[in-house]
This record gives C-alpha cells, structure tokens and sequence, in this order.
C-alpha cells in the first residue's frame, strides 16, 4: 500500500530530528504524563505501545511499572528505541498487521499513530487491537481533532515528508471504536483552545 510505505519511509528519514523533538517533552506536558498514569494504572499485564517511534511513551510506561514494548512501522525509529531503551523490548510492525497473538495483551496505546491510517483501513487497525487484547483489555488513542486530510511534505528538521495527516472527529472514532467490540469509557480533551486540539480515547475491550 502506498500510504504505508510513504508513511515509513518518511518516519525514517525525520527519525532523528524526531527524536530529539520528542526528547524531553513530557516535561512540559502535565496532561499526557497523567493521561499515561491513568492508562498504566488501568492495565494489569503487558501493553504495546503501537506506533511508538523512539519509544519515549513506551519507556514513560515502563517507568510507571507496566511491562511495555514498543511497536513501529519504522525500522530507523525502532532502532533509535532499542538504542535509547536497551532494556525495552521494540520490533517492526505495522498496525494494519498487527504480528502479535491474539488475547495476548492487556493494554494498548495508540498516540498520534492512527492519524496516519486511511478512513477505510482504521477498522482493520482497530480488529487487530481488538484481537491481541484480553477481554477487557484498555486501549488509548490519542488523535488530531478536526475535518479532513492534510499532506505533510516537510516535517522535523526541515526534512522532506510524503505523509497524510487525517483528522477526526471524536464521535467518528469513537463509533468505530465500538463497532471493533470496544467499549468507550471516556474521552480527554487536550488544548481544546489550539486550531487543531487532540483528544485521547480510552476504552475496554468487551467480553463478547
């Protein structure tokens, strides 16, 4: 599929700049580091971070007791992951394949990673988090609100980017959220004040 390989060969090239963006960041994020202490205190098991770049959501997990790993489509961010957090377990992947077994995992978090996923191919992703989930297993998404699509051609570090940016709003994700056999149990509003403001979803998987 184009959009992926645009997806990871984009991530690979920014991988560093990224990195250094996100290095740090959470410092100065109150609201995520408590949305990640609400998502750590929910889950009683193992959890993916899908889409975790160089890991830095997975090791703040880590830090808070979960036994984390980390999951990206990008082979040089998975491997600035592994080299930051040695002790972390990081593999290539995509979330439209999800290799992992089913009924595997307790927790799943998504941040900022389905943004990249076509309108017709989020319920793939969402039947995979579904089937390596554990009956009432947390999945987190956090996600752009808005309407439509953007391409992004220059991304950190000024570097060149070929990729689709969609944004959503809440109701819409949070629909196919159910449909994929969730339950929706809350949604966080983060800077609801900027132009594009995030929301982060957290729901269990049913039992059905």
């Amino acid at each position: 599929m184009t959009w992926l390989a645009d997806t990871r060969t984009s991530y690979d090239t920014v991988a560093s700049s990224y990195a250094e963006f996100v290095s740090g960041a959470l410092e100065e994020q109150p609201h995520m580091r408590a949305a990640l202490t609400l998502f750590a205190a929910g889950v009683d098991g193992p959890a993916v971070d899908v889409g975790c770049g160089p890991g830095h959501f997975t090791a703040h997990l880590a830090s808070l007791g979960v036994d984390a790993s980390g999951i990206d489509l990008s082979p040089a961010m998975i491997d600035l992951a592994r080299r930051a957090h040695p002790e972390l377990r990081f593999e290539v992947g995509s979330m439209t394949e999800l290799a992992l077994p089913d009924a595997s995992m307790a927790g799943v978090l998504a941040f900022w990673s389905l943004i990249h996923v076509p309108d017709d191919a989020v319920p793939v992703a969402l039947g995979h988090f579904r089937r390596v989930l554990r009956p009432g297993g947390l999945l987190a998404i956090g996600h752009h609100v808005g309407v439509g699509t953007r391409l992004k051609t220059q991304g950190y570090g000024g570097h060149p980017m070929r990729v689709h940016v969609h944004l959503r709003q809440p109701w819409w994700l949070a629909r196919r959220v159910r449909e994929a056999g969730f339950k929706v149990e809350a949604e966080w509003a983060i800077d609801p004040e900027n132009e594009v403001s995030q929301v982060i979803l957290f729901a269990r998987a049913t039992k059905g």
